[in-house]
């Protein structure tokens, strides 16, 4: 299939990113890191996470944040809610979308949300009733698509279930999940052998995590089956928990510096981004995860 002339890439950076980082962030840090973000030229910005704070100490501020976004004509500036409490929080606080997330592991939903894969989709339906009575856009999450910690290997079959409930109960798109980062090429062109056959590129997108370097290829796979939106987040931000002192997400600037390569539009600007994690990443006292960041920065230098 040919590649996509355009692809959306959908910032992860100021919620995925930053949720895993141990140190209290100030609020003025996570604004300014929204703002580099929508000034680079991302348009979907998840800027938060409504869930309790007990769980996600990080997101607890999520509410002062939506209130201190400076919001831009064209960018959306969405949230993760996790339940109905958390849904009607997203909305209070002004979240353009939202997004839920399940799992196509049993032991990995067990672990993550303390519930069988079946009694989360359960629990959505209520989140999806309201949204659209508010109108409000919903995206859904699958988690361990190409692998588990617990469980390792996960047949393609069991994200095409989870996949068409979300869809079915009204997700406008899915986001699968390689949330170990284990999946190749391979692995990621056998699930969209069976996705693709169900339902339509337009549908997915992907969320790939770099814990073994294969990101970026699992991503192309993706764009070779004609998915267009790819979940990102700015210098790496956010670490995998499974493989302590891995890398977590796939890092924008390198995804950016790809799609370059391959003469897809993206409305990005690389420097600006580069601007953008080194900024976050001077605020958290660690050095960017994109190596196309760090290669640039000396080549600069």
């Amino acid at each position: 299939m040919k590649l996509p002339e355009r692809v959306t890439l959908v910032e992860v950076g100021p919620r995925d990113g930053l949720q895993n980082e141990p140190q209290t962030i100030p609020l003025a840090a996570k604004l300014q890191l929204i703002d580099d973000l929508a000034s680079a030229g991302h348009t979907v910005i998840e800027a938060g996470s409504f869930v309790n704070p007990k769980w996600i100490p990080q997101m607890a501020d999520s509410e002062a944040v939506f209130a201190g976004i400076t919001r831009r004509a064209g960018v959306r500036y969405t949230a993760l809610t996790p339940n109905l409490r958390g849904f009607e929080r997203a909305v209070a606080a002004g979240a353009d979308e939202v997004a839920i997330f399940a799992a196509a592991s049993e032991a990995f939903s067990q672990k993550n949300i303390n519930c069988s894969i079946a009694e989360s989709l359960q629990r959505f339906t209520e989140v999806m009733s309201a949204a659209k009575a508010h109108n409000i856009p919903v995206r859904g999450y699958v988690s361990c698509v190409l692998g588990c910690p617990y469980e390792g290997d996960i047949p393609p079959a069991a994200v095409a279930a989870v996949t068409g409930e979300l869809l079915d109960m009204g997700c406008y798109e899915v986001s699968l999940g390689d949330t170990i980062g284990s999946g190749t090429a391979g692995s990621m062109q056998g699930l969209l052998d069976v996705l693709l056959a169900r339902f339509k590129p337009a549908q997915l997108a992907v969320h790939c995590h770099d814990t073994y370097g294969q990101a970026l290829s699992n991503i192309l796979v993706a764009l070779q089956n004609g998915i267009a939106t790819v979940d990102s987040s700015v210098a790496g931000l956010g670490g995998c928990p499974y493989a302590r002192g891995a890398s977590g997400n796939v890092a924008t600037e390198d995804v950016v510096y790809m799609l370059n390569g391959l003469g897809i539009e993206t409305g990005l600007d690389l420097p600006a981004l580069i601007r953008a994690g080194n900024r976050i990443c001077g605020a958290l006292g660690r050095r960017t995860g994109s190596r196309a960041a760090t290669a640039l920065d000396l080549k600069s230098a």
